[in-house]
């Protein structure tokens, strides 16, 4: 009872001992995530105080003061790299191989434990053998004397028959070799245990106690290597560490003030002369008052700005180019064709980084690999494949869905290049007729890429009306010239536009003129812009000729 109560308590020692194992593998597991969370927002930290493109903070970067801030935001990104090299050492030496280990231990530990609960087993059976043998061997004995007492009394009795005496004569001997089976039985389990418990006590015991031990002792290294790895970890990165320090250090030391201050100078400096004296006025010779060429209201009156002709001038937003609030189609199909061409360009640019960004970390990974092959003791090489097959994978589909964007790219500018020679042969009309040209809308398409029409509040001509008024003011509506069928789904969600579904069919009521866009009517209250790409137009030829010919007479 005493051995399985030993049992019992290294049992509970030896799980105890597991759960350490366990609780510091979850907690490496928890400061990996902390590492990659803090890389994480040391990157975001560093990515958004970035000068972005384009913009006006880039031109404060001639300042050495600004130079040297980016630098430091460079240098907080390398920062946060160290951090996740810290997270990926720290998963890959202590927490994959202590994991791995805790399997190992555990079936180790039922192993043994289950080779001492059979051993215990085993000398409880041949206890209870030996204690059966004892109980059989006490029985006969009883037995035997019994029958012996029986015969003797019979054998004393005068009126008991001669075969009655000879019967019970017989019993007793039965009884008593019964007793010397049962004794020699006993005698022969008794050694038999023995022995069995001396082997038990002594050398099966033991031995599996000794193993327990040396499994415990081996744990209790593992876990002490594992902590100095854990500290080894973050000392292989403090060299780097230092380095991204002493570099925001320099970057600091940098900094020019002299510099920064005539910088400032150079580009504020307005070069105007600073005004003379005020001359006295006398004001006992009313007529004869002077004013001072020098003074400041002469400087004031030299300054006065020339009046501006022309007031504010209304401008015609082009219906459609409302920024979209959804989320629109893949290709920009909802989008004004130089409105598309913008977004699929940068569209191309954003893959193209992300590829150059994947490649330098397939390039980094690969040097990492290079180094764990020359230095074993620092890595495992074969760690990093998996992670190089997946950058591989990245860096493909990234290419093809730049040849997807760049493919919609060349066909939108297919689209404005016809759109362009289709403006160029317009330029006769407008040789022609260089009063109407004159008394059109200046700058018809802003930058970015929106139609206006401004007129000047002071000298009002009435001009020939032009394809948006035609589009958007005439009261008649204008006739069908053919039928189209939606061959996708479109969400009109922008002024000027109409939702049309997957199969629906619908009037033509204008053709695209190189734009990308077809005007369509449903009723008579519901018409307007749909992509070309994402109709079949069916036009009616005589309607088709009408059209063009009513064309002609507006112009």
């Amino acid at each position: 009872m005493k051995q399985k109560d030993q049992f019992d308590n290294l049992e509970k020692h030896t799980q105890w001992g597991i759960d350490v194992l366990e609780k510091f593998i979850k907690f490496v597991k928890e400061r990996t995530e902390i590492e990659l969370s803090y890389a994480k927002q040391l990157r975001n930290l560093s990515k958004k105080y970035q000068p972005k493109k384009n913009s006006r903070e880039e031109e404060e970067y001639r300042y050495t003061s600004a130079r040297a801030f980016l630098a430091t935001l460079n240098e907080m990104n390398d920062y946060a790299g160290q951090h996740e090299v810290i997270s990926e050492n720290m998963t890959s030496l202590i927490t994959g191989e202590l994991t791995r280990y805790v399997q190992e231990l555990k079936q180790e530990r039922k192993s043994h434990f289950h080779d001492g609960r059979k051993a215990q087993q085993h000398i409880e059976t041949c206890w209870k053998q030996l204690e059966a043998s004892k109980r059989r061997f006490e029985r006969d004995c009883k037995e035997a004397d019994r029958a012996q007492q029986y015969f003797e009394k019979m054998d004393a009795d005068i009126n008991v028959t001669k075969a009655d005496v000879e019967k019970a004569r017989q019993q007793a001997q039965l009884r008593h070799q019964m007793a010397e089976d049962s004794k020699a039985e006993y005698s022969s389990t008794l050694q038999k245990f023995n022995s069995e418990q001396h082997d038990h006590y002594y050398t099966h015991i033991p031995h599996i106690f000794q193993k327990i031990q040396e499994m415990e002792e081996r744990r209790i290294v593992r876990i002490g290597e594992s902590m100095k790895t854990f500290a080894e970890v973050d000392r292989q990165v403090i060299p780097i560490i230092g380095k991204c320090l002493d570099e925001i250090t320099k970057a600091a030391e940098s900094i020019d003030h002299k510099n920064d201050s005539q910088l400032v100078i150079e580009a504020f400096k307005s070069g105007f002369e600073p005004p003379g004296d005020v001359d006295f006025e006398d004001f006992t010779q009313p007529m004869k008052r002077t004013v001072s060429e020098s003074s400041l209201s002469n400087s004031r009156g030299d300054g006065k700005s020339e009046p501006k002709f022309g007031g504010k001038s209304k401008g015609k937003l082009w219906p459609f180019i409302k920024k979209n609030k959804g989320a629109g189609p893949e290709d920009f199909s909802n989008l004004p064709p130089e409105q598309r061409r913008k977004k699929l360009q940068q569209k191309v640019d954003e893959l193209n980084r992300d590829i150059q960004k994947e490649m330098d970390q397939r390039d980094a990974l690969t040097k990492m690999k290079d180094v764990y092959i020359k230095n074993p003791q620092m890595g495992d090489a074969a760690s990093v494949d998996h992670r190089l097959a997946e950058l591989g994978q990245n860096i493909e589909k990234l290419r093809l869905e730049v040849q997807k964007f760049e493919g919609w790219l060349a066909e939108v500018e297919g689209r404005l290049s016809m759109r362009s020679e289709a403006r160029r042969q317009s330029g006769l009309y407008e040789a022609q007729n260089p009063s109407a040209v004159n008394s059109c809308a200046q700058d018809r398409e802003s930058p970015d890429g929106s139609y206006t029409e401004e007129q000047s509040q002071e000298t009002e001509m009435k001009v020939p009306a032009t394809d948006f008024d035609d589009e958007f003011d005439d009261e008649e509506p204008l006739p069908t010239i053919g039928t189209c069928k939606a061959l996708y789904t479109f969400e009109g969600q922008n002024e000027g536009t109409i939702s049309v579904a997957e199969g629906e069919m619908l009037y033509v009521i204008e053709e695209d003129k190189g734009d990308g866009w077809t005007r369509i009517r449903r009723n008579e209250d519901e018409e307007g812009y749909v992509p070309t790409s994402y109709v079949e137009v069916y036009l009616d030829k005589n309607a088709k000729d009408v059209y063009k010919s009513l064309e002609k007479i507006s112009e």
